[in-house]
């Protein structure tokens, strides 16, 4: 049997911080309140690197911490809902920048969950025995998708990247990974596309940013970490006294003490990195888990959980040995 493991881990942030006390600046709001309701203090906000330039130097590092031979890469995922262009994909530019062999290369589209989707993807891939190493990356520049007149939105989102390599083991280290969707109707989080031609004439368009009934998005975050870290518990025999870390997606610290008092895990246990960097959607998994090992709280042979949520709605989560 083909099981699963991590090869190396990478992550990047532009060199840019914006504080909150920038932001007073530009939007009604304060340093205390935005701390006060998120736990962000600072962000990375990217002023001359597209997503593709992130992606790429966390790739740089995975494979560098992985210690292989990148002609040995013969998948690569790159989630994201900021891609440099609608076409081609973050994927298909990082294999020719990465110097990588002609191989299957492709972007996908599941919001801040997008990491665990194509951790989902690429471990079903390589235990098919198909493939035998994958680089899996969240990168995103939603900054240039974000309203900085809208003090709701522009507090939360920032930019950055994360990046993991896995190849095959005897035995199963990537232990469970599961996924979901929900279709998300009532537009609780959408970004508006490209509208419909009507007589064939571009209609006048103001470029569409992230749009957010938060209320709303903190309740669906806030019920289904605690109902994903359960899952993986039952689905693959542990318990949280067997769990070393849990790696949350950093959406809101207040999220996070929630799950902490619902599930009766410390909060000490639970990873953030949130303060320093804000939401960054699909980098937000892979930077944090990336970070954490290299803070020495994510150690060999630990066991950790990563659960992730976002628009769409979807979610999902891992238990992995490290």
């Amino acid at each position: 049997m083909i099981y699963t493991k991590i090869l190396g881990t990478g992550s990047y942030v532009p060199s840019h911080v914006v504080t909150n006390t920038d932001l007073e600046k530009i939007v009604e709001t304060s340093d205390a309140w935005i701390r006060s309701r998120t736990g962000i203090e600072s962000r990375r906000i990217s002023v001359d690197e597209q997503t593709s330039d992130l992606a790429y130097e966390a790739a740089i590092r995975a494979i560098e911490d992985a210690q292989i031979d990148p002609e040995t890469i013969d998948l690569l995922i790159v989630a994201t809902v900021t891609a440099d262009h609608p076409f081609p994909g973050v994927s298909q530019m990082l294999q020719r920048r990465l110097n990588l062999k002609p191989l299957t290369a492709f972007d996908i589209n599941a919001a801040c969950t997008g990491f665990v989707y194509a951790l989902n993807i690429a471990d079903k891939m390589i235990m098919s025995g198909a493939f035998h190493r994958a680089l899996i990356i969240g990168a995103e520049t939603l900054s240039k998708i974000t309203d900085f007149e809208d003090r709701n939105t522009c507090v939360l989102f920032a930019d950055g990247a994360g990046a993991m390599v896995l190849g095959t083991s005897e035995v199963p280290q990537i232990k469970q990974v599961v996924t979901y969707a929900k279709g998300d109707l009532e537009h609780l989080l959408l970004m508006d596309g490209y509208p419909l031609k009507k007589d064939l004439k571009t209609p006048d368009f103001k470029l569409p940013f992230i749009q957010m009934q938060g209320a709303e998005v903190f309740k669906f975050a806030s019920s289904v970490l605690p109902t994903v870290v359960n899952e993986l518990l039952e689905k693959s025999g542990h318990t949280l006294e067997d769990i070393d870390l849990i790696v949350a997606h950093q959406a809101n610290l207040r999220i996070i003490d929630k799950a902490s008092r619902i599930l009766k895990f410390p909060l000490e246990k639970m990873y953030t990195n949130i303060d320093r960097y804000g939401n960054t959607s699909a980098a937000s998994v892979p930077l944090a888990i990336d970070e954490a090992i290299r803070e020495g709280k994510l150690k060999k042979g630990d066991l950790f959980i990563t659960v992730a949520f976002g628009a769409g709605l979807t979610w999902g989560g891992a238990i992995i040995e490290y």
